[in-house]
């Protein structure tokens, strides 16, 4: 592979060479790219705005993120949160900051992965910033949306006797994970091994490239189903069942034997003595939406594919209960990853949940 360093191009010139290429998608975007800043029109509609940032050694680790996937991710990352707001993204900004150990050729697979998912999710580029780095690579994307006032849906306004639901399928992103980092130290203890994936294609794909659920907001909107609070799943069910509760003033109960979980999840679960529920509730990275809905959409909600009904809100004073396959309730909590240790471990979490 070709290796261009950085200094042969120099910051404006590394700026022109990896935005030269954008289009403009979005009747929005007045100015993109090339000017002090971007230059946005959305006339009668509320903008949304939010921002994620991705370090090297904290969010990825490069000895196995293809840099490809890495641009995807931290695009889909973002229109991810535009997306729980029931809205849809329009541009985003990226920033960067970089070491002099990349090359003009890796900087140029990891934008091709955001062009990949700005393709995809209908995005512009229109801006962003480039520094150096004397630690590594750091991703800065913000990231801005559109939506009429009337359709917004905010994570606090969920009501007593409410449907929980949730898109696909959780804890596949954190399993993904934890096979990446196994495989990784067997190649420490020998460089010639070669790592094993066979039968966990789909759970390594939910880690290095996940997708914003573009397509549940547009089923909703289809059947007109508009949630009445809902959140994306980036640090696990539970955290996020716990932000709507606490925010909107209501309690839940979900129900263990509800909650989806694909089965290379329960097998690379099962493979390193995890609990696969644990794994779901607490794993994070699935970026599936959670919502909460009105009852009387039951029927509808469960006709739709990758929808799960997993619960139901309650009076704020039952608290926030889970039940279990064998029928008992234990107190949901958000627990971290130092849980994810043994069998043992797991089994006294379950009992604490």
């Amino acid at each position: 592979m070709k290796y261009t360093e950085l200094s042969t191009l120099g910051e404006f010139g590394l700026i022109d060479h990896l935005t030269r290429s954008i289009k403009l998608k979005n009747t929005s975007t007045l100015k993109g790219v090339g000017d002090d800043a971007a230059v946005l029109d959305y006339g009668t509609k509320r903008v949304l705005v939010s921002t994620d940032m991705l370090i090297q050694g904290i969010h990825f680790d490069l000895t196995y993120t293809p840099l490809k996937h890495l641009g995807y991710k931290s695009v889909a990352v973002n229109a991810s949160d535009i997306y729980a707001m029931n809205g849809t993204p329009r541009q985003i900004t990226v920033a960067l900051a970089v070491s002099n150990h990349f090359s003009v050729e890796s900087l140029e697979e990891l934008y091709s992965g955001m062009y990949l998912a700005c393709e995809h999710y209908g995005i512009d580029l229109v801006g962003g910033d480039t520094t150096s780095s004397k630690t590594g690579l750091c991703i800065s994307i913000t990231v801005l949306g559109e939506a009429n006032e009337e359709d917004i849906v905010y994570r606090n306004t969920a009501g007593e006797n409410q449907l929980i639901c949730v898109s696909g399928d959780l804890g596949a992103a954190y399993m993904g994970l934890q096979l990446l980092e196994r495989e990784k130290v067997v190649f420490q203890d020998n460089g010639e091994a070669q790592p094993d994936f066979a039968g966990y294609e789909y759970i390594l794909e939910r880690q290095l490239k996940p997708e914003a659920r573009k397509d549940i907001v547009e089923l909703l909107r289809e059947k007109n189903i508009r949630p009445t609070a809902m959140i994306d799943v980036s640090d696990g069910l539970a955290s996020e069942v716990m932000h709507i509760c606490k925010d909107s003033g209501v309690g839940c109960n979900i129900y263990e034997e509800k909650i989806p979980i694909d089965y290379q999840t329960f097998k690379m679960a099962e493979e390193l003595n995890m609990n696969a529920t644990v794994c779901a509730l607490s794993g994070g990275e699935d970026y599936e939406l959670l919502f909460t809905a009105p009852l009387d959409k039951y029927d509808l909600l469960t006709a739709l594919p990758g929808i799960s009904v997993i619960g139901h809100t309650c009076k704020a004073g039952d608290g926030y209960q889970m039940t279990t396959r064998d029928g008992n309730t234990f107190e949901l909590k958000a627990q971290g990853w130092t849980n994810f240790t043994s069998t043992e471990k797991n089994e006294e979490n379950n009992h604490e949940q």
